[in-house]
């Protein structure tokens, strides 16, 4: 049986919250036997100051006796905890806004804006009417909306100097 995974982050938010700590993203690999649970954790609110190593290894041992008796979680698993790093992925709605003026990568399940199916633009924000629309503005200049449906993942984007 896989694991309830939306069940379980929600349960790992709710965990996390009362250190101060936010959850990026949760991603699942390794094999059904023995999953790896990768976690990208912030600082909330607004992940000032960044997470330092000692915060990872808290949230590491605050979940692990939790995920070691939750029974969707196989007895063999890795957990992995670490910053959101410098390409930071987007993935809350609240992300769209906050990130307005940097510049993004945006993965489409399909062709993105009638351009194509990975877009790097500058982000311009988040419009929730009619439907959550992301705003970018293209290296052209030309400025687009993306459904957020039809986006497939995006990140921040770091340019060397």
């Amino acid at each position: 049986m896989a694991p309830a995974r939306p069940n379980i982050r929600r349960e790992a938010e709710d965990r996390l919250q009362h250190l101060g700590i936010d959850l990026v993203s949760m991603d699942w690999a390794g094999s059904r036997n023995r999953p790896v649970i990768q976690l990208r954790i912030e600082r909330s609110p607004m992940g000032e100051p960044p997470v330092t190593v000692d915060d990872c290894a808290r949230v590491s041992r605050e979940l692990e006796s939790w995920l070691d008796e939750h029974e969707e979680i196989p007895e063999r698993y890795v957990l992995e905890v670490s910053s959101p790093g410098l390409e930071r992925p987007l993935t809350r709605t609240r992300d769209w806004e906050r990130f307005a003026g940097e510049p993004v990568v945006v993965v489409g399940y399909g062709v993105l804006a009638e351009r194509s199916s990975r877009l790097e633009a500058v982000l311009l924000g988040l419009d929730s009417e009619p439907e959550p629309t992301v705003r970018l503005r293209l290296g052209d200049g030309a400025e687009v909306g993306v459904p957020l449906r039809e986006i497939k993942r995006a990140h921040l984007l770091f340019k060397w100097k």
